[in-house]
């Protein structure tokens, strides 16, 4: 009965197709019953749930041709409301928590835009109309069971429906642990989903357990398949002769690697050499990853799967089997190795004069530690082989940073957390990641190499009419309204910046020098980053805005990145000349690649701060009670957000813990003031902080005020 009443609802919209009706009218029309004019309402709204005609305001219907349906990316936020991510340079679609449907955070969907909203701001507002695509047909939870029938609760505080779990539907799983459960039905977004429990994980104190929930609610990848890793088996260690013999032998070549303590692949090896006329040749040699790894094989259909290794609080995922990141493409000391080295000549100002980029053979001298090299630089450490070597790197990595600076480049300065974990798991020590002078030389290196060979490609090879497809690494201009609004925040800060003038790198940079040392510095830092655009891959050369390069590319890490290695091989194929026919074809399937490995990239990174984010509360649940040192990183309308300074912890003040007045929020100025007493807690004041509550399952911590 109801597909044939939904028949005729369609087919009488159709004749309307610029009007919209009431249930009551559409009854009339239709000739309905009394006694079914329930039944047939239901049945017009279970219509619109389903995509198959438009709700409208006022609780009216019509069709879905006059209505403006967009599609795109669901993102939610924690508070439950959410936006449509359409990417089509406009504004984002505001979706308040009663429009969600059954829609889930990252599905992609299909949304019906109503007129613009008062509570959505500026932007446009919609409903969810349909699920074109589950991000994740998974939910990572705790189960609780009850006599008859068990739910999970999700970790993820955006999803706010609890998984109904009908009995018989657990397994194994036992009260109070955490599983995977998959979600079989959810078509009613009145009722819950329901799923069934497909892998436990254990319980929340079990050793590894807390990890492990985030790499199963990332949905990464734990092992490789065995026909991947028999694939990296059978690749020889031993490099043919035949193959050493086309290269360019640098293996007699002084070389050595620069790297964290705990380091096991090694992408980069570095060289450097005086040369007559007072320049350097400054060599970059890259682990040749495309030799082994060939388009279209197993290996390679698995690392663009990947797109990135990740790197977890307590274990690395990668984007190759240990038999190629750790062995033999890894630029091991005393190994022969296949690279792919970028050779530049660089004037004492920084500027390169000419460059080569070659297929190459070396031999690592020796292996460096960030800490190791940072020794020899500072003159802690003398005696000590390829010393003067690194002294040399490090000038010329401080000239090569003036002049960046000087073209506008931004150097952000975000302290970085390090969490030491006991063989139990848990944290033992949190401490800051001190950026060391060897860490700005590897890295200034790093750039100026991923420039030189974009630069090669996008003007060199781009002549005569060629314009060769390529994977560029970008970072867009920001856009006006993120940049007002940033003037705004600074200006409220008491350090406002030039309100006229265009927002260049170079103002930014100058800005960002001027708060050196100040308490506010690593806050205005972070919304600066929050402001801008993110960096992603593309095969639109847009630029790099925050390096103030105009060509740029990521050509220094194939073992963990695959659009370096998708980098090597193009540079490899344009060296022996560029067949302009298949260029639109070669360069669509890059844009899909480069999509990819951009949403690739951002999973990593969130999986990657999360598992950071959980062992830092676990770490503060030791320390209830205890006194902290901090700043106000954040101020909203229910509290202060407070990070204790030396362990970039982050927690809540709440507003009604504020005890000695009232207080109110003064959002302009990014501040609380009390109503009577007019005192006032502000972004970047410091303060002195007491734990009163940790909640591992919410991964929150709560403060007081120490006065």
């Amino acid at each position: 009965m109801n597909k044939k009443i939904i028949k005729r609802i369609e087919a009488l919209l159709a004749t309307y197709p610029h009007r919209t009706f009431k249930p009551k009218e559409l009854a009339r029309k239709l000739g309905v019953a009394k006694p079914d004019y329930t039944s047939f309402r239901d049945t017009i709204k279970k219509a619109a749930r389903d995509g198959l005609i438009a709700k409208y305001r006022g609780n009216s219907f019509g069709t879905l041709q006059r209505a403006a349906v967009l599609e795109g990316e669901l993102h939610v936020k924690a508070q439950g409301y959410g936006f449509l991510l359409v990417g089509d340079d406009k504004d984002d679609v505001f979706i308040s928590q009663k429009n969600m449907g059954t829609a889930l955070n990252k599905d992609m969907v299909q949304v019906q835009l109503y007129a613009r909203s008062k509570t959505a701001g500026r932007s446009r507002e919609g409903r969810v109309v349909k699920v074109v695509k589950r991000a994740s047909q998974t939910v990572v939870g705790t189960y609780r069971s009850t006599k008859r029938y068990g739910f999970v609760v999700p970790d993820e505080l955006k999803m706010s429906r609890d998984v109904f779990v009908p009995e018989g539907a657990s397994g194994l799983a036992q009260s109070g642990q955490k599983v995977v459960v998959k979600i079989t039905s959810w078509d009613d977004a009145r009722a819950n989903p329901e799923g069934e429990i497909v892998e436990i994980l254990g319980f929340p104190d079990d050793p590894g357990v807390d990890v492990l929930a985030v790499v199963k609610a990332f949905d990464l990848p734990i092992t490789f398949q065995s026909q991947v890793e028999e694939e990296a088996r059978r690749i020889p260690a031993e490099i043919p002769a035949k193959e050493i013999a086309r290269r360019l032998d640098l293996r007699q070549e002084v070389c050595f690697t620069i790297d964290p303590r705990d380091a096991k692949d090694f992408d980069d090896a570095v060289s450097i050499r005086k040369l007559k006329n007072g320049n350097h040749e400054l060599g970059v040699h890259i682990a040749d990853v495309s030799y082994y790894v060939q388009p279209g094989s197993r290996l390679d259909r698995e690392a663009l799967k990947r797109g990135t290794s990740v790197y977890l609080v307590d274990r690395v995922i990668p984007m190759l089997p240990e038999k190629l990141s750790n062995q033999i493409c890894s630029l091991r000391p005393n190994e022969d190795r296949l690279a792919f080295s970028c050779i530049m000549e660089v004037a004492p100002s920084g500027k390169t004069v000419k460059y080569k980029i070659a297929e190459t053979v070396i031999n690592s001298n020796k292996r460096f530690t960030y800490e190791e090299a940072q020794g020899i630089i500072s003159g802690k450490e003398k005696a000590v082989p390829y010393a003067e070597d690194l002294k040399t790197m490090h000038r010329l990595s401080l000239a090569m940073i003036k002049r960046r600076r000087q073209l506008g480049s931004l150097d952000f300065d975000l302290p970085e957390v390090r969490v030491e974990l006991g063989k139990d798991g848990l944290p033992v020590a949190i401490s800051k990641r001190e950026r060391l002078d060897s860490h700005r030389l590897v890295e200034e290196f790093m750039l100026l190499a991923n420039q030189t060979v974009t630069e090669h490609v996008a003007l060199q090879l781009a002549k005569n009419g060629q314009k060769p497809a390529f994977v560029y690494r970008i970072h867009e201009q920001p856009k006006q309204e993120k940049m007002d609004d940033f003037k705004e925040f600074v200006k409220a800060l008491g350090r406002p910046l030039t309100q006229n003038e265009p927002v260049t790198g170079r103002l930014l940079g100058n800005f960002l020098a001027d708060l050196k040392g100040t308490p506010e510095e690593g806050i205005v830092q972070g919304i600066m980053l929050r402001s801008m655009m993110k960096a992603k891959y593309s095969t639109n050369n847009a630029g790099h805005f925050g390096l103030a390069f105009k060509h740029y590319t990521h050509f220094t890490s194939p073992i963990r990145r695959y659009p370096d290695l998708v980098v090597h091989r193009l540079l490899k194929e344009y060296a022996h000349g560029i067949d302009n026919d298949p260029m639109p074809k070669r360069k669509a399937a890059l844009t899909r690649t480069s999509e990819h490995c951009s949403q690739r990239e951002i999973v990593a990174l969130d999986a990657e701060r999360e598992s950071i984010k959980l062992k830092k509360v676990e770490y503060m649940q030791r320390h209830l009670g205890e006194e902290f040192q901090g700043v106000i990183s954040g101020v909203v309308k229910f509290g202060i957000f407070v990070e204790i300074t030396d362990l970039l912890v982050e927690g809540l003040v709440h507003i009604s813990d504020l005890e000695d007045d009232y207080y109110f929020h003064d959002d302009k100025n990014y501040r609380l003031v009390g109503q009577f007493s007019e005192k006032v807690y502000r972004l970047g004041d410091p303060v002195k902080v007491r734990v009163v509550r940790v909640d591992t399952d919410e991964r929150v911590i709560d403060f007081t005020l120490v006065e």
